[in-house]
């Protein structure tokens, strides 16, 4: 295949130590990002400890990953991973799954990537890894291989990951492109599709103190689960804090995500499952598979807004999408 050019899937994580969001950047409040790496993995710091590791090989997971993402106060927003049967009794399921924060599918050309049948393989980084006090950037190729023993690759995607500090917090955005310079290939309608977060077990419905909300006003599984929403958010109290996160589809996707929801803890933005999620008892609803053909480009975007606070506060989830819009404007 020919080398891809960067721009397109974008995950925005937005971890707030407060419940303002702002993008200037506040010397005195600065959190100092840097990375700290080790073999398959790049471990994201503010002022030295640590807020998000990216994993990009691991024996047990075959696909890429983000985990132990935390506010800069150090307050564990996703499950902790691996899952700890104390710590997360009764909400330790699906441990390869679920590592964190992810992107993922279930069925490309028949190969299952959220499961871990198939490979998505680490390729090179496309950029060295840049760190500096506000801002922290690399770029990876990645290779989507079949499921059979030909290990053949099926595509690739191209993604850069920004981490922008700003006075209350930081931004971390990524961007990619898929595409196959060699064949058509399609992406299938499954519940197991798109851009997910496992949530810490404080935060969850069913085993602490949380609630899931959407911007259609939707209340936890049974009033989110299926419904296409601008964005879909969990928080709760944690240590003491509130805290919690929100996931944004940009608005130019190729269409609107449904969400694929639980009690116990998920929230996955699904463009794809046109069926899965809209008609999963209906026989007569015919799958609507998303081909991408040969040479062209196919793009995504997503937000996650991650927030921490006080005990008392509020996140204010209408205007993070509000700076989601304007972060996926300036790609």
């Amino acid at each position: 295949m020919k080398k891809l050019e960067i721009p397109a899937i974008a995950a925005i994580l937005i971890v707030q130590g407060m419940m303002t969001i702002s993008a200037r950047a506040a010397e005195a409040t600065s959190p100092a990002l840097s990375t700290r790496e080790a073999p398959g993995r790049i471990e994201i710091l503010a002022r030295g400890q640590g807020i998000a590791t990216y994993v990009y090989e691991d024996t047990a997971i075959n696909r890429p990953y983000f985990c132990q993402i935390k506010t800069l106060e150090g307050v564990q927003v996703t499950r902790v991973h691996p899952p700890d049967p104390v710590i997360n009794k009764g909400n330790d399921d699906h441990p390869l799954f679920h590592p964190g924060l992810w992107l993922a599918f279930g069925d490309i050309n028949g190969s299952d990537y959220w499961r871990n049948k198939a490979r998505v393989r680490h390729v090179r980084f496309l950029a060295p890894v840049e760190a500096a006090a506000e801002k922290v950037r690399f770029a990876v190729l990645n290779r989507y291989e079949r499921a059979d023993a030909s290990g053949a690759p099926i595509c690739e995607e191209a993604c850069t990951y920004t981490i922008q500090a700003a006075d209350a917090g930081y931004f971390l955005l990524a961007r990619s492109v898929f595409r196959s310079d060699t064949a058509d290939f399609s992406f299938g309608d499954q519940e197991e599709m798109g851009f997910g977060v496992r949530l810490n077990t404080p935060l969850t419905v069913k085993f602490g103190t949380g609630s899931l909300v959407n911007s259609a006003g939707g209340r936890n599984e049974k009033g989110t689960w299926g419904q296409a929403s601008t964005w879909c958010a969990a928080s709760g109290l944690a240590d003491g804090k509130r805290v919690g996160v929100a996931v944004m589809p940009a608005p130019d996707n190729f269409r609107p995500a449904w969400f694929h929801t639980r009690d116990y803890g998920l929230i996955v933005a699904n463009p794809f499952g046109r069926k899965a999620m809209t008609a999963p008892e209906d026989a007569q609803a015919a799958p609507d598979a998303t081909v991408v053909r040969k040479g062209e480009p196919f793009t995504l975007a997503f937000g996650v807004y991650v927030f921490g606070g006080g005990a008392d506060a509020q996140p204010d989830f209408a205007r993070a999408y509000e700076t989601c819009l304007d972060l996926f404007k300036a790609k």
